[in-house]
């Protein structure tokens, strides 16, 4: 979707009536007035219309690609609409209900964008579960959002309903999509997805304008989603966006991030989460691009590598490994390599220096890094597979602004963004031609920000979600009385407009001595050490401040087997009193950098190593900061 090119259309149409002017953006048609009702794109309303006339369009085109054997196959637009089409039928042949909740409960795969779109073409709203739920969390979400429909991904899936069927009476059907080790299943609330796709297939000879009636019917203020917050503090609540929501989403996108159809994207983290259905199901949708989907996240590098894609959005997490085992591979090399690496991205930062100030970078830089770059930095971007990477992207939680320059000094453009779940993911952004690390950008076109006089981050923009799911006092309480989104976080904006978010307002630290400080930043530069995977600065009500670190594995391991440092399993290396000193000094180099009362005095080693599978961890892989000092709690006293 890129703003090359734009034609204005007519402000009148042939019946007198007056239009919004429309701006053309890569062969789709927008509003070209930010956030004027109605959002439109192509002349459609709802994400179900705009996904029938895209598969009309490109038909043939291959919209997707998956691994089947170890080999890529694709997947076209027909086949995307065939299969969405037969899951809609199917599912209102089974009484699905227009406005009614379907969950899914399943790793990323392309039957995850078919149902996706063949529940709200349906006129269903379609959630997602974390595969890494329990089975108790999966019970919340089924009965908080009153599923009657559940579609599980496979036998282990399939057992956490088993687990927990007496608890959700309610459940009247569960879809599975692999038969593997099911074949002698028997159950009078379960099918298949081959099954379902018969029933569709068996629908549409009875009436084959069946489905796409239920698309028109499709309304922009229809709920098409429910989307749970990550609960961070509290049980998940389920916010509510509606298909204009979502288009507001596509639009604001248009104009800030560029997507052509020609594009290739990798799909590996959870579609429940608002970002990745934005990258991998919506924005492609409205470019008409090509999405991968990775074998699994433990082969999300390796499948990197094999697709090369154009566009890539990740959390930090994933950034920051990326980096430490380019370390780790620099270390391991000769002492020339290990040279010739280091002058190369001391080439590489000098230009980045100029590009990030948007600053002519002088020759004799220029061709310093040209020379550097040719020899060293494109082979290194090949191996990691960003050779083709026109643009990096990272949120959902914050990134260290010296780690965003690392990345620009090897040559990849990683710019950071800020969206919530209850603005549908996207509120500010930066753009590769403007940029300025340690901020989140600007807001994107159709959204506004302002900031409260505690320091409030607030929103107004058509993609403000409709509350939360049967909790209307809760969404009442998500705006402000004239109408803006609280968003919780603690900002402020520069004079241009960049937007810099500090902290939660929950988790501003309030010392005993009354000082107010916000722990993300201090947080945010311990997590660059390549020794430091994460970090919770403890000190609300304390005389000073402490920490709990997470180390990082490969890295800190690495330093104990070049060290010699004798461990037998995690826990054992987090005791080692060089890993300790180690981290010590990692500490103390972060300090220098702050304020007395904003220094480090003492830390601890969380000995536990943490998966999205813990309690402690979001799936999008951010600390739950409530929990983690709960179940600390001793390693906490010790400090104090």
């Amino acid at each position: 979707m890129s703003a090359a090119h734009h034609t204005v259309g007519a402000d009148v149409s042939g019946n007198g009536m007056p239009q919004h002017p429309q701006i053309e953006l890569n062969g789709a048609t927008y509003n070209s007035i930010p956030g004027q009702r109605p959002v439109m794109v192509d002349g459609c309303d709802t994400i179900s219309k705009l996904f029938a006339l895209r598969c009309h369009q490109l038909g043939a085109r291959t919209a997707h690609r998956e691994k089947d054997m170890g080999i890529w196959k694709a997947y076209s637009w027909q086949d995307y609409w065939d299969h969405a089409e037969k899951i809609g039928l199917g599912l209102l042949s089974l009484g699905l209900e227009r406005g009614e909740v379907v969950s899914i409960l399943s790793e990323d795969r392309k039957e995850w964008l078919y149902l996706d779109m063949g529940i709200q073409g349906a006129g269903g709203v379609a959630t997602g579960v974390y595969t890494t739920d329990s089975a108790q969390q999966l019970a919340y979400l089924i009965n908080d959002s009153g599923s009657r429909f559940l579609i599980v991904e496979n036998d282990e899936q399939l057992d956490k309903f088993l687990e927990i069927e007496d608890d959700v009476p309610h459940l009247r059907w569960i879809v599975i999509l692999d038969r593997d080790g099911l074949h002698d299943l028997r159950h009078d609330k379960c099918l298949f997805l081959d099954q379902l796709y018969e029933q569709g297939a068996v629908q549409r000879m009875g009436s084959p304008s069946a489905f796409v009636d239920a698309v028109a019917r499709s309304c922009p203020d229809d709920t098409a989603l429910l989307i749970y917050t990550s609960g961070t503090t509290g049980q998940p609540k389920g916010a509510m966006l509606s298909h204009e929501n979502i288009l507001a989403t596509m639009e604001a996108g248009a104009r800030a991030l560029e997507v052509f159809p020609e594009d290739e994207q990798l799909c590996f983290l959870p579609l429940c989460h608002i970002l990745e259905r934005n990258v991998s199901v919506y924005l492609p949708m409205a470019a008409g691009s090509t999405v991968n989907f990775a074998e699994s996240p433990e082969t999300v590098f390796e499948n990197m590598q094999e697709v090369s894609p154009a566009t890539f959005f990740a959390v930090p997490r994933v950034w920051e490994k990326v980096y430490s085992r380019v370390l780790v591979l620099a270390q391991e090399a000769t002492g020339i390599g290990r040279w010739a690496f280091e002058m190369a991205v001391a080439a590489g930062a000098a230009r980045a220096e100029y590009v990030l100030a948007a600053k002519p970078v002088p020759g004799g830089i220029a061709l310093r890094y040209r020379f550097w770059d040719m020899l060293v930095l494109r082979n290194l971007r090949r191996m990691l597979g960003l050779d083709r990477l026109r643009r990096g992207g990272t949120g959902a939680a914050p990134i260290s602004p010296e780690l965003l320059r690392w990345y620009w000094s090897i040559g990849v453009p990683l710019i950071e963004g800020y969206g919530m779940t209850e603005n549908a993911g996207l509120t500010a952004v930066n753009r590769v031609q403007s940029h300025r690390p340690g901020t989140v950008g600007q807001a994107v076109p159709g959204v506004e920000i302002r900031i409260a006089t505690d320091g409030e981050v607030q929103l107004w923009g058509l993609n403000n979600f409709q509350g939360y799911w049967g909790k209307p006092e809760k969404s009442a309480e998500t705006y402000t009385e004239d109408g803006w989104l609280r968003t919780g976080d603690v900002g402020r904006l520069d004079d241009m407009g960049f937007l810099t978010i500090t902290g939660r307002i929950k988790d501003i630290i309030i010392t005993a001595g009354g000082k107010n400080i916000t722990p993300a930043e201090i947080e945010s530069r311990l997590k660059f050490s390549h020794y430091i995977a994460d970090a919770v600065v403890i000190g609300d009500r304390r005389k000073f401040l402490t920490c709990l670190i997470m180390i990082d594995q490969e890295n800190v391991e690495k330093f104990a087997q070049d060290q010699k440092i004798p461990f037998s399993d995690f826990a054992s290396l987090c005791a080692a009193q060089s890993v300790v000193d180690l981290i010590r000094s990692e500490v103390d180099a972060v300090n220098r950098d702050f304020a007395r009362v904003e220094q480090i005095k003492d830390f601890r080693l969380i000995n536990v190593l943490l998966t999205a599978e813990d309690d402690e961890l979001t799936a999008t892989m951010k600390l739950k900061r409530g929990l983690v000092e709960k179940k600390h709690k001793n390693l906490i006293d010790q400090m104090y």
